[in-house]
């Protein structure tokens, strides 16, 4: 599910209450918890101690599972994510012909480490042991976007093509 969050600036009181009313049209039903997450991750962009609560007391479930579910699927995120995300290949063939460089020249700079966000919420970095895109090895992906053959001194230019 794409983020919504930016769709419509909504109050937290609206976020809310759209959420509410989604627990509330299914609720009963088996293994809605993933669907409800995945709607409250597309509302609020992330999924922050505050919502994980929301959801377990309007679902009338446990907290604990609530933050078992979003920490062990990698979809969700618990951090605000950047408008960019910024994926670096750590295959095999990727890490053999320089992805780690190309990884610490993209944290330094823009100054965030793997799992983290921009200040400004611009760009966030995260691996992939493969992307499937071998030989056109070391790649990165920004968002949906494949870069191959990429090197550290690429990076700035690259960069700026998403600012």
């Amino acid at each position: 599910m794409e983020c919504l969050c930016n769709e419509k600036e909504l109050t937290d009181e609206q976020k809310y209450k759209q959420l509410k009313e989604f627990i509330k049209e299914n609720q009963g039903k088996r293994g809605y918890l993933i669907p409800v997450l995945h709607l409250a991750q597309g509302i609020f962009g992330y999924l922050p101690r505050e919502v994980q609560n929301f959801v377990a007391k309007e679902m009338d479930i446990p907290v604990s599972m609530v933050t078992g579910v979003v920490t062990f699927y990698s979809y969700f995120r618990t951090f605000p994510t950047g408008r960019h995300t910024i994926t670096v290949c750590l295959g095999t063939a990727c890490y053999v012909r320089g992805a780690k460089k190309i990884l610490e020249e993209l944290e330094d700079q823009l100054g965030i480490k793997i799992g983290e966000t921009t200040e400004d919420r611009r760009f966030s970095i995260r691996v992939q042991r493969c992307l499937g895109s071998c030989g056109l090895a070391p790649v990165i992906m920004i968002d949906k976007d494949i870069h191959g053959r990429m090197t550290a001194k690429k990076l700035g230019a690259i960069l700026e093509e998403y600012k």
